[in-house]
């Protein structure tokens, strides 16, 4: 009986293999290019045009197409730049430490220590205030701590006060506050849930008290999360300027209102772009930086 003849490769396999991978590729850049789309069309061609903006000139109050660097050189060598570069940097930082520590307790709270009823309904509750406009709670939050307001009011029968907020750096970080704690708090949440339970129990089973856990443990495991919210309270606190308008009264200046100034004087667009490529640069780069400390491998013990 004589044996079958061997079937010649045709190469079905791979060919399959690769075929399921272009029809992945195709897949992926069909979905991925109305989104590739918009941010060329709203944030790539508008960077574009803002940086092409910073080498022109203004003569007679117009806009004329340059090509100098006497907007770049004027800004970066004024003294009232410098200092308002540090100022917006050192209050956007301080604001996501604050809002990073004290956004912690609420966040371990709602993670380990209600029912998942209640954690569902203070989620909502901390997604309420994005419901209302910025601006209305910054205004509300004047009638809070005007010289007649109502913690003022409060305080004057115990003998303190009055509290001098508004027109104060305090009040800058203030509001700063009001436009990120909400958001932290739900990004640490979600950060502190997602810590397997496994862990947080091994560790209990070591012998490890809730302060050596969460020290060791629960920070550890949720780095990323808790990274992300102190970044995304520096980002939007950084770029904020109704807070610093409203409640730090416009002194000194930060890298927003000196872009309104910029305008304001002479209608020179092209130093007041130079302002702001140097905050996306700035935001740039604390991002990278940020990233890099969240997911970056941790050094191995010897």
């Amino acid at each position: 009986m004589s044996e079958p003849l061997p079937t010649p490769d045709t190469g079905t396999a791979p060919f399959t293999a690769t075929s399921r991978r272009a029809t992945a590729a195709r897949f992926a850049m069909f979905w991925g290019a109305p989104p590739a789309l918009w941010q060329a069309a709203f944030f790539l061609v508008p960077l574009g045009f803002l940086v092409a903006m910073t080498f022109w000139s203004v003569k007679s109050f117009r806009l004329t197409p340059d090509a100098t660097l006497a907007n770049w050189t004027f800004i970066l060598n004024a003294g009232f730049f410098r200092n308002a570069y540090v100022y917006t940097f050192w209050l956007s930082a301080l604001t996501a430490v604050i809002a990073s520590v004290a956004a912690f307790p609420a966040a371990y709270t709602l993670a380990y220590k209600v029912s998942p009823a209640t954690r569902r309904f203070m989620i909502f509750m901390l997604v309420v205030p994005f419901f209302t406009s910025y601006p209305v709670r910054i205004y509300s939050t004047q009638i809070f701590f005007s010289p007649q307001g109502i913690i003022n009011t409060v305080l004057a029968p115990l003998g303190l006060g009055p509290l001098q907020v508004l027109n104060t750096p305090t009040g800058t970080v203030v509001g700063y506050l009001v436009l990120t704690l909400p958001l932290v708090v739900l990004l640490q949440t979600f950060a502190l849930a997602n810590v397997p339970r496994t862990l947080i129990e091994a560790a209990h089973n070591l012998g490890c008290g809730r302060f050596r856990t969460i020290g060791t443990v629960i920070i550890p495991s949720a780095r990323i999360g808790l990274i992300v919210a102190g970044t995304f309270a520096f980002v939007l606190a950084f770029g904020d300027y109704v807070a610093p308008t409203y409640l730090g009264g416009s002194r000194p200046p930060t890298l927003s209102i000196l872009i309104a100034d910029q305008v304001k004087s002479g209608n020179n667009w092209p130093r007041a772009s130079v302002v702001a490529v140097m905050m996306i640069v700035t935001l740039m780069v604390v991002m990278l930086v940020m990233i890099g400390l969240a997911y970056g491998r941790r050094k191995e013990r010897p």
